[in-house]
């Protein structure tokens, strides 16, 4: 190769369909003193290359029309191209590619992105006739810098306050196989705090919760109950803290229709169904009526209002970091309506007996609430305290929630089923005109309560 005042002389075609990229390369190139032209597919590629014969080919493996492994096949299978060089230049690093470019000949392999002096060493090296080391070009995040860059490792900061969903099914548990993604325990959220939690309901989920719980520093548990249906009681026996001397645990219900909270829990406990009872169980247990005031907790807010549904039951309100969060695991809303969402209006008769749900809902962050029924299983459901799909997809948009989460699924409904209802609920929310996001609960589901940044 012949030089001019020591700068190399040589012909290059650069192969690359991406104009950012091949702008900067030709610009090195041509700066470095060689001659270069380009093709923006692997068709043009092939032509160019047996109508101009270049020295090098830098190629592009995505390449439109032709790959470009396909592209160097058939470089190779023609007498007049065989000869030409490869200088492989691509953002896959996968084996299979690197092994095929390899195999066919290729020089070396620039991964993008690259620096201008990997590329232009690279190139410098082939017209020397330096023998090629074997080894890619490593990928360099700093595309117009040599120096390393260290990787970035963001930590997880679970320091924070967080909401778990200990358990999402509603009515009774339900294990096997078609459940798994979903999970089978009832009904159970823990909101943790640095030395304290709040938990909602206490069915088969708490178990799993007392059992994490155990493994902390926290003793300080405050348990609301939204009513006293067995399922969303029956893991309490089995709530390990409950029988630990070091923890403190306040329990809070509404008045029910007859007997006080205390009473309900010790009859869950009585003799004929259990074999310990309620005063065998050593943590400072103290049972707590609900009134009109909030439930004043260190950075925690706690308020409950009446939901529709059989015996005295309620939601609950958590206000923490800043977040409005709502806990409704049953309620009719709407009881009895089988109709068209889009004729029920805010100021509808039908809506009348709920405004102070829609009240205590209105502006929530993050609305927890079920949809047990489809809308044609809650024709023939009618007054059992569950809503059906689209009565909710309603309340949310009355209510202005900004987000939901569906909860309390029906012991029928496997995973399969309930994917197939939670695309339904997001085409439906489009409908009401209210496209906010929306997830199904599932056990163990975990989220963090960063405090507002804004």
């Amino acid at each position: 190769m012949s030089t001019n005042n020591g700068r190399p002389q040589g012909f290059i075609l650069v192969a690359e369909d991406v104009k950012v990229i091949s702008h900067k390369m030709i610009l090195a190139l041509e700066q470095s003193g060689y001659k270069v032209a380009l093709a923006e597919d692997g068709e043009q590629c092939l032509k160019m290359a047996r109508s101009l014969m270049p020295n090098l080919i830098v190629l592009d493996i995505m390449m439109p029309k032709i790959h470009g492994i396909e592209v160097m096949k058939q470089l190779r299978a023609d007498p007049a191209t065989k000869d030409i060089g490869v200088v492989v230049c691509t953002a896959k690093s996968f084996e299979t590619e690197l092994n095929y470019a390899t195999a066919l000949g290729a020089y070396d392999v620039l991964i993008k992105p690259f620096t201008i002096s990997a590329l232009t060493g690279m190139v410098s090296g082939f017209f020397e006739s330096q023998p090629g080391k074997g080894k890619t070009v490593e990928r360099q995040p700093g595309a117009d810098g040599d120096q390393d860059v260290e990787v970035f490792r963001p930590t997880l900061r679970t320091q924070s306050k967080c909401l778990t969903l200990w358990g999402t099914r509603g009515s009774t548990p339900t294990p096997g196989a078609n459940f798994l993604r979903h999970g089978g325990q009832t009904s159970c959220m823990g909101v943790t705090t640095e030395n304290m939690v709040c938990i909602f309901d206490a069915g088969s989920g708490i178990r799993d919760l007392g059992l994490e719980l155990m493994k902390s520093n926290i003793r300080d548990v405050h348990l609301f109950i939204t009513h006293t249906h067995w399922d969303h009681i029956q893991g309490f026996p089995f709530f390990i803290p409950a029988y630990d001397p070091s923890f403190k645990i306040t329990v809070y219900g509404a008045q029910g229709f007859g007997k006080d909270l205390k009473s309900l829990f010790s009859g869950q406990l009585d003799v004929d169904y259990f074999p310990v009872q309620l005063e065998n169980m050593r943590a400072r247990l103290n049972f707590v009526q609900l009134g009109p005031e909030p439930i004043e907790l260190p950075d925690t807010r706690v308020t409950w209002e009446f939901a529709n549904h059989p015996g005295a039951t309620v939601g609950y309100k958590i206000e923490l970091g800043g977040k409005k969060i709502a806990w409704v695991p049953d309620n009719e809303f709407l009881e009895g309506y089988t109709g068209s969402p889009d004729l029920i209006s805010p100021d509808h008769e039908r809506v009348a007996p709920y405004q102070k749900m829609i009240e205590f809902l209105s502006g929530t962050d993050w609305l927890i609430h079920e949809a047990q029924y489809t809308n044609e299983e809650y024709a023939s459901h009618v007054g059992w305290g569950h809503s059906s799909l689209s009565n909710v997809c309603l309340l949310a948009r009355l209510a202005g929630v900004r987000r939901w989460t569906v909860v309390h699924h029906d012991p029928s409904h496997d995973d399969q089923f309930l994917e197939s209802k939670l695309n339904l609920t997001r085409q439906l929310l489009q409908h009401v005109g209210h496209p906010i996001p929306v997830a199904h609960g599932y056990d163990r589901m975990t989220e963090f309560l960063y405090p507002d940044e804004s």
